[in-house]
This record gives C-alpha cells, sequence and structure tokens, in this order.
C-alpha cells in the first residue's frame, strides 16, 4: 500500500538511514518534465539535508531540502509523477512499485551501498539485480544458474543477467496491470522456460500478486519436464500446454502476453491474440524475421537491399517497426528496447506494448500516415495488418480514422 511507502520514506530521512533514492519511469513525458530523479543526503553549515537531482531533457537542476521538507517532496514525487523507486539505506534497499491506481508493491533486498561520509557519498556500488547473488532463488537453483547457497555457476552468470533484465522489464509495467482480482499471463513459445519461472516467482513469490500463468509450446518433452519442474517448485498457479499460437483457445481475456522468440509470423499470430484478448501488457522478443524480406521493393535503397545479410536485418527492423506501428493503431503504447538474449544472438530487440484507455487520436493519424507511406514506398503488406484488419480499418489517410475496438 502506499502508505506503507510514505511510512517507510518518513522513517529512512528522519532516522538518516537513507543513503540514496532514485525515482524512475515517470507518468507524464514531456520537455519540461524530469525523466528521473536521484537524492543524495548532504551536510550543509545549517545541519544534514537532502540533495534532488532533477534530470530534465539534457539538463541536471538540483534542489537541496531539509530532511522533513525532503521527505515530503519525495513522497510526492513518488506519488504523483513516477511509477518506480528505489530507496537504499544502511540496512537494505527497497524497491518500490506503484500502479495507475496509486498502490505500491514494495521488496526488502539486502543493501548495496555503503554508507557515505560526512561530506561526500560513495559513488561507486555493484550492480543492482532483481534477484540478487547470495539469495538462492528455488527455480534457479532447479534449474542449474545457482547452486544451493545463491551462487551463480560461472557458465550461467550471462543467464543470470538476462533474467534480471527480463525482470527489470516486467517491473517497469506492474504499475500498468488491473488490480484487485487475479491476473491471467500467456507465455506463448516458452521453450525450456527460464524467464517464464522468473516470471511466475518475481509476481507471485516477490510482489505477492494474485496471478495464473500459462506457458504454451510445440515440444511435448519440454512441456512435460516443465510442468513436472513446476510441481516441484510448488507453483500451483504455474501450468504448462502443449499448443499452437494460432490456435489456441484456452482464455477469452488475458491481462499479458509474452512471445519470445516465436518464429517469423507466429509472433504476429501472438501479437493478433493479445489484442483480441484486450491484454493490458504485451511484451515481445521476435524472431526470423522472414515475410517482409520476400516483399521489400525499393529503388532507392537497391543499394542496401542487394546484399543478403543487409537486406535480412533491414527486414528484421522493419518488421519490428510495422508491428510497433499497428499495435499503437489499436490503442497501444509501444517501445523496441534492448533485450540480453539468451542464445547470444542478434535478435535482442524487445518491443513493450502498453494498451492506452484513451489513445492520443491526432498521434493514431501521424502514426498511420506515415504507415502508409512507408508501405508504399517500400511495396510491403505485413501479416498483421492483415490480421488486425477489422480493428483497424478504416486506417487514417485512407478512408477515415480508426476506431480500436
Amino acid at each position: 500500500m502506499m502508505e506503507h511507502a510514505q511510512a517507510l520514506i518518513r522513517e529512512t530521512v528522519e532516522k538518516q538511514t537513507l543513503l540514496a533514492a532514485t525515482l524512475s519511469n515517470p507518468r507524464r513525458k514531456g520537455p519540461d518534465e524530469p525523466s528521473k530523479i536521484k537524492l543524495k543526503p548532504l551536510m550543509l553549515k545549517g545541519g544534514p539535508a537532502y540533495q534532488f537531482a532533477l534530470t530534465v531533457g539534457t539538463k541536471e537542476l538540483h534542489e537541496n531540502h531539509e530532511p522533513e521538507a525532503a521527505a515530503a517532496r519525495l513522497i510526492a514525487l513518488l506519488t504523483d509523477s513516477f511509477k518506480q523507486g528505489l530507496l537504499q539505506t544502511k540496512d537494505a534497499d527497497y524497491q518500490i512499485l506503484v500502479n495507475k491506481h496509486g498502490q505500491a508493491a514494495i521488496k526488502r533486498q539486502p543493501a548495496t551501498k555503503a554508507a557515505p561520509q560526512p561530506e561526500a557519498l560513495a559513488h561507486n556500488r555493484k550492480k543492482m539485480y532483481i534477484l540478487e547473488e547470495g539469495e538462492p532463488a528455488p527455480f534457479l537453483v532447479e534449474l542449474g544458474v545457482m547452486n544451493a547457497q545463491g551462487k551463480v555457476l560461472a557458465a550461467k552468470y550471462d543467464k543470470f543477467r538476462q533474467i534480471n533484465r527480463f525482470l527489470e522489464l516486467i517491473a517497469d509495467v506492474v504499475p500498468h496491470l488491473a488490480t484487485g482480482r487475479r491476473l491471467r499471463i500467456i507465455d506463448f513459445g516458452c521453450g525450456k522456460s527460464y524467464l517464464t519461472f522468473a516470471l511466475y516467482h518475481y509476481l507471485a513469490h516477490v510482489l505477492r500478486l494474485d496471478i495464473e500463468v500459462t506457458g504454451l509450446d510445440l515440444k511435448a518433452d519440454v512441456i512435460a519436464h516443465c510442468s513436472a519442474l513446476a510441481d516441484k517448485l510448488g507453483y500451483e498457479r504455474l501450468r504448462f500446454a502443449v499448443g499452437d499460437i494460432g490456435a489456441y483457445e484456452g482464455a477469452d481475456r488475458v491481462d499479458m502476453v509474452v512471445t519470445l522468440h516465436a518464429c517469423d509470423t507466429a509472433t504476429d499470430a501472438a501479437l493478433d491474440k493479445a489484442v483480441r484478448w484486450g491484454a493490458d501488457v504485451i511484451l515481445s522478443v521476435p524472431c526470423c524475421q522472414h515475410e517482409l524480406f520476400a516483399q521489400v521493393d525499393s529503388a532507392l535503397l537497391a543499394p542496401m537491399l542487394g546484399h543478403g545479410i543487409v537486406k535480412e536485418r533491414f527486414a528484421a527492423l522493419l518488421t519490428d517497426s510495422v508491428r510497433a506501428s499497428l499495435l499503437e493503431l489499436v490503442g497501444y503504447k509501444t517501445q523496441i528496447v534492448e533485450f540480453i538474449d539468451m542464445e547470444h544472438t542478434a535478435k535482442n530487440l524487445l518491443i513493450r506494448a502498453v494498451r492506452q484507455p484513451h489513445p492520443d487520436a491526432a498521434k493514431r493519424r501521424e502514426t498511420a500516415r506515415a504507415y502508409n507511406e512507408l508501405k508504399r514506398q517500400l511495396r510491403i503488406s505485413p501479416y498483421l495488418e492483415r490480421a488486425l484488419a477489422d480493428r483497424l480499418a478504416p486506417l487514417p489517410g485512407e478512408d477515415g480514422e480508426p476506431s480500436p475496438q
């Protein structure tokens, strides 16, 4: 609850145990809005104080406040302006996630920041992970990433970092999920399910959310292994099933859809399903984007498209850009972010989409015009547009303005 977060802030400031704080993931974007705020303690002539460093565009602005005012300022910012906060204290670190209803989830972690000297702060600290080394997570032990004491095995460290990167992306979207009821999550193409188990562990056991997760894959032996492991771990609301993305009919509504490395238009089939379910969050790492490679044609780009490897990479980026635009047109806010790939391939981009209750009509018209021009110039006809035709028609710039359903 937000009351707990507010009490935590007041207590750590009053007792002078707060060593640093970072606010990120702002609720409002704009040239005059801070994108991140960092806080650190100072010792001024009048006594202890806290300095706020606000990142606004390319500038960094500073404010100094006495402890009581600093606590009030920090609470107001976390309540009204930011969705995520990290408080670093002498005893522990606290990750705070605030949803759209103003409710906060708090995770306590071992302290990672040393106490500052009276007039300066230590600037170096180890990388913060959601799952920390030294704290054994049962699923990581069973999957051979950690030993029983919580030490990450050297050969699995890349996988450990990738799992934590995935959970950072999950943490960013938690505030956009519904509250007050059980959440339904589908993971298409779950494979060996390192990330599916991580997702379940984080949401169900760390954040204590009421969730139900289904992992879907075509390989029966993989599904059998994952099901047995879920039973062994006592993950009662995590289940696995053999099934095809396009044909899956096991749910009427889903809150979050995850699709990692679904090949070619299987990714589009998953995105189509997610849109029709009205999923609040979509996370997709595409793979093997062949469809537009065979279609794209441009005299202007002939010097590029004449080289196979360049054309392949261009077509992959084009495919992801098209998917992001189409999701925007059916009512989602999308980002394409870097994702550390488990298998160390070049396919390390993730499409993150969050459904918007009230899409910006002017922006959608602009996106549609740009998308139509892109199609015309490159002579492409994407699968996802055809799949979502009833949600898109007519596109702005053609016969009118689409109305996401």
